[in-house]
């Protein structure tokens, strides 16, 4: 595979990029968390983690902050959010480098993950200035109910390496404006993004001043064990945890244990169908990018293709076409389309799946170790895996570029093959026929919470909110509605009448 950057200016030295994200020497070693770059393996810190003991104040403080922040009036919130808008605009360069440094991802990805956050941002503080509540139509005469929608609490936010600063945004900005403040434990294999993100946000509570409390948002670096004390905490209300279905299935049941919240964005095994109809260059062009963008560790990435048997063989012909052409590399490097898997464990993960495939019939074409990418990397060519059927591996979502292709008669019977995962985050379709669109959208079409027609199913624009995950329960995020999953509803009643309406057959004698 050609390094299509070799003849590149080499890129940016690790330090450089770590001392543009405002990270000191201090904060970068001394502590005994490793932080390696998955573009070469190199260590780039070394740093503290927040012991476990240490949860109980930091939770504490979030609450001390609580009860200061929900009395600020909701647009005054947003004004923080606004702000932090604004400085993430201001440092979207360098903090998009350190998302490719520290994740992986190619240079255009790492920047786009960071307007994602200035996305949610705007959305956010329009939020501010609409957290209605609805009048409701009493059945009493001379009463009236109405809603009104109240902050919960800290809000706990566990997010995962693969979008190590967008998920943080995503529920921060919304929690802050909802007025919750936000503990963040961020995956242990970025912790750098999170302290840099941590430093831009305190440059815009500088310049919004002192009605933004002491721990409003603070950052717990660690593993399971300071997670565990975020999801065991009755004085975190809402924990919003984006990860692996294995993790969710965890996470879940121990924040209902005590009766909390759960926003669950976990995997997505996502998958495509392409019907006879279809425009199989708008197809090519929206499976090869959401098949093998980052890698294939987006939790929206395409992972299954079921293709009307009538048309398999030349979507097949183009795929292998494309897939032969993409260029793997430093992810620094312009030109280069894919980067490296986060680790050799991912690297180990995605070879162990293709042998799994062919054990079970399946014809792999690519796939194999890039060796001669970066030295010290987990580099792979992407794999195209002709499938007999939907078999235990297909159903198994891998975190690699790894796209299982399967054939269809029917679109019921494609619908069904869709749907016959556990998971359930994307889903979309390809067709030009109207009846066939409407039928995937329908109430007996993709049971996914996004379910898109003519486009691939990786991403979701800011507004729109994250469909959740149907084999835990679910979430959303991001946008749309979500700003509920942050706040309790109070229905009151006011009764404007002379009288005091009793229960049918109720007599009181004063």
């Amino acid at each position: 595979m050609t390094d299509s950057g070799s003849l590149m200016a080499d890129p940016p030295a690790h330090a450089d990029i770590l001392a543009a994200a405002g990270l000191t020497e201090a904060e970068l070693w001394g502590g005994t968390l490793s932080v390696t770059s998955p573009i070469d393996g190199a260590e780039i810190a070394r740093v503290t983690e927040t012991d476990p003991g240490e949860m109980p104040a930091v939770i504490a403080r979030a609450q001390t902050a609580f009860r200061d922040w929900r009395n600020l009036p909701a647009p005054r919130r947003g004004e923080l959010v606004r702000l932090l808008g604004e400085e993430l605009r201001a440092a979207k360069e360098a903090l998009g480098a350190l998302v490719t440094l520290e994740v992986g991802k190619i240079a255009s990805e790492g920047l786009g993950e960071v307007q994602e956050m200035i996305d949610i941002c705007d959305f956010a503080v329009g939020v501010s200035r609409q957290l209605y509540g609805l009048t409701i139509a009493s059945e009493r005469p001379g009463h009236r109910m109405s809603e009104t929608w109240h902050p919960l609490g800290p809000v706990g936010v566990i997010s995962a390496f693969n979008f190590p600063v967008a998920v943080w945004s995503w529920n921060t900005a919304l929690a802050l404006v909802c007025g919750d403040p936000v503990i963040w434990k961020p995956s242990e294999k970025t912790p750098l993004t999170a302290m840099a993100c941590m430093k831009i946000l305190g440059r815009a509570i500088a310049r919004f001043g002192a009605d933004a409390p002491e721990g409003l948002v603070q950052l717990a670096i660690g593993g399971a064990e300071v997670g565990a004390a975020l999801v065991e905490s009755p004085d975190v209300p809402v924990i919003s945890a984006t990860g692996s279905t294995r993790m969710g299935a965890v996470v879940g049941p121990r924040v209902m244990a005590r009766w909390g919240r759960s926003i669950l964005e976990l995997g997505g095994n996502n998958a495509m169908i392409v019907a006879p109809s279809a425009d199989l260059d708008m197809a090519v062009r929206a499976i090869v990018f959401s098949a093998v963008g980052t890698a294939g560790q987006r939790c929206t990435s395409l992972r299954r293709l079921i293709v009307h048997e009538s048309i398999r063989e030349d979507l097949l012909a183009r795929l292998k076409s494309a897939y032969a052409s993409l260029p793997v590399g430093d992810p620094r490097k312009a030109g280069t389309l894919i980067g490296p898997l986060v680790d050799k464990v991912a690297l180990d993960a995605m070879q162990a799946a293709l042998e799994r495939a062919r054990a079970e019939g399946g014809i792999v074409h690519g796939g194999a170790p890039v060796t001669d990418a970066v030295p010290g990397g987990a580099y792979a060519a992407p794999a195209l895996v002709e499938m007999p059927g939907q078999t235990e591996t297909v159903r198994t979502e891998t975190f690699a570029p790894i796209l299982y292709v399967m054939s269809y008669r029917d679109l019921d019977a494609a619908i069904a093959l869709q749907n016959g995962v556990p998971q359930g985050l994307s889903s979309c379709i390809f067709t030009l026929n109207l009846r066939e669109a409407e039928a995937f959208l329908s109430a007996v079409g993709s049971d996914c919470g996004i379910a898109n027609v003519n486009i691939g199913p990786s991403g979701a624009e800011i507004g729109g909110a994250f469909g959740g995950e149907k084999e835990t329960g679910g979430g959303r995020e991001s946008g749309s509605d979500a700003w509920k999953g942050y706040m309790r509803r109070q229905t009151s009643t006011v009764n404007f009448s002379a009288d005091l309406p009793l229960a049918q057959g109720v007599r009181f004698d004063l």
